[in-house]
């Protein structure tokens, strides 16, 4: 929106001498750095006033892992606010209005739609949980689970026909390729022409089917993921901290042709507003850190999880990284791995399990770590998956 007010407001700017200074707000770079100091501060000034509301509207946890003994180790955390999520959804939507070019860019458009639908879905679900004692006994705890699921997947399905109609307007392939890894998107002969229009003959442009399938999986599989994580203080803010940094680098190449050729990764022309979208959620998700740091004063909920797993994840499917993502989110796939595997592993051996709990976290705690040694090591993987992800992209 500042950018568009330049353009506005540009010769009125000039004979005050203040064009040179506010022009800034044309160069991506800075309005995406922008965006993480602004989502920051929306969080800080108003984290408290939120979460006294919470407390008034007694929005607080009673969590139950159904595991008599990690019940016990988690009774502190009973009465604490949750549905948090709304500072970090509210934060990233007004930082993103600010810094975003919301009338032009059909990304921004998507973008939006993502992260207010999931958080919609997470407040609702929320909000059935702990007004369930209030409304009276039978009352819903919750969505069902096919509920949220169905929610998800037609969020997932609706996005990715979009993304995929994006690029088949455009004519720009990249935008539909399936990016694997080592495998070069273009040929290294062009990596000084004016336009990049000739893909590898070895990439596989997906159709529409293809496309959205694996769009739909990869938005709705994240939200949950990261909602699965979402299991101790900071864990879930402090790698998906992490991880949008990391996304904020491969938006920026995404969107730049002379990166992307050099690197022979796809270009994705208009991404670069999605690098400030990367920026906005990284200063969020910081910001929440700061109440949600041990002991937490505020848990973000099923509100803030599901829109930023799901927000994370549309990025990816954007700019082509679907899969550089299962390593960007290895923190996020590695908890709903465990869960799936305690679940099946349950069921086949009639009640046997791999893990003493699952999310994973969980089984860590239960062997003995303290709940800060297990977040902060798990902070330091997720910052390990980052690099590998990154340095990953220059191995072609």
């Amino acid at each position: 929106m500042l950018s568009l007010l330049t353009d506005q407001f540009q010769n009125w700017l000039d004979d005050l001498g203040l064009l040179t200074v506010i022009q800034v707000f044309k160069q991506v770079q800075f309005r995406a750095f922008s965006a993480v100091l602004v989502a920051f501060s929306l969080v800080l000034i108003f984290g408290k006033p939120v979460i006294h509301w919470l407390r008034k509207q007694k929005v607080g946890d009673n969590p139950e892992f159904y595991n008599a003994r990690l019940n016990e180790m988690m009774k502190g955390k009973s009465g604490t606010p949750t549905m948090g999520g709304i500072i970090i959804v509210g934060a990233i939507l007004a930082t993103m209005f600010l810094l975003c070019d919301f009338v032009h860019s059909r990304y921004i458009h998507l973008a939006t739609i993502v992260i207010v639908w999931l958080a919609a879905v997470g407040s609702i679900d929320d909000w059935l949980k702990l007004t369930a004692s209030r409304r009276g006994p039978g009352s819903r705890e919750g969505l069902y689970a096919w509920e949220k699921l169905l929610f998800q997947l037609g969020l997932a399905a609706l996005v990715s026909f979009f993304l995929f109609k994006t690029g088949s307007d455009a004519q720009n392939p990249a935008a539909l390729a399936l990016n694997l890894p080592f495998q070069r998107t273009y040929e290294p002969s062009q990596r000084l022409a004016q336009e990049l229009t000739e893909l590898n003959p070895g990439v596989f442009v997906l159709g529409l089917g293809a496309f959205v399938v694996i769009g739909t999986l990869c938005i709705a599989g994240m939200s949950n993921a990261v909602n699965l994580t979402d299991g101790m203080d900071g864990l879930a803010a402090g790698t998906m901290t992490i991880a949008s940094f990391v996304m904020m680098v491969l938006c920026y190449i995404a969107s730049e042709q002379r990166a992307a050729s050099w690197l022979m990764l796809p270009y994705i022309p208009g991404a670069n507003e999605l690098m400030v979208v990367a920026g906005a959620m990284a200063g969020a998700c910081l910001g929440f850190l700061w109440f949600n740091c041990n002991p937490a004063s505020v848990f973000m909920g099923d509100t803030g999880s599901l829109s930023l797993g799901g927000l994370l994840a549309f990025l990816a499917v954007a700019i082509r990284q679907e899969i550089l993502l299962i390593i960007i989110g290895g923190i996020f796939v590695m908890e709903m791995a465990s869960v799936i595997m305690q679940v099946s592993y349950f069921k086949c051996t009639g009640g046997k399990r791999i893990f003493r709990c699952s999310p994973i976290h969980h089984h860590f705690h239960m062997g003995g770590l303290s709940e800060l040694q297990v977040v902060t090591r798990f902070w330091i993987v997720a910052v390990i998956f980052g690099m590998l992800a990154l340095v990953s992209i220059k191995l072609r």
